[in-house]
């Protein structure tokens, strides 16, 4: 294996134990972050029944107006802020962050206090 491999490897299985934990430990749905080179996704995922309870992306053609010109952490916030209103119309105000394998700083972490700020407590 190429050290790029290991890398992806090593990733996931962060990814994987961190998400393991947290159905052991948590009763609260799951706040899934998703984040590429130039997009971020999140959903709020009840693990018990295996559905989706509410979703946003970067990518989705109605919030595309309210984040062009803006740099990829204040998109970031507003991506976060749109999902907390979104999951309380959903009846979820209380979550468990799952960063997956990222690490909680820059856009992640703006994702996180833009929910916290629409309402969403973790």
């Amino acid at each position: 294996m190429t050290s790029i491999q290991h890398k992806h490897q090593a990733r996931r299985g962060k990814a994987t134990s961190l998400r393991a934990r947290m159905r052991r430990l948590s009763d609260r749905p799951r706040l899934s972050v998703f984040r590429s080179l130039a997009n971020i996704s999140v959903q709020v995922i009840d693990d018990l029944k295996g559905h989706t309870l509410a979703a946003a992306s970067s990518l989705e053609k109605e919030l595309q107006g309210a984040i062009q010109g803006m740099n990829k952490t204040d998109a970031a916030k507003k991506i976060g802020e749109v999902l907390a209103e979104r999951a309380k119309k959903a009846g979820v105000t209380q979550v468990a962050f799952d960063r997956g394998a990222y690490k909680y700083h820059g856009r992640v972490k703006a994702l996180a206090e833009g929910a916290r700020s629409g309402g969403l407590e973790f």
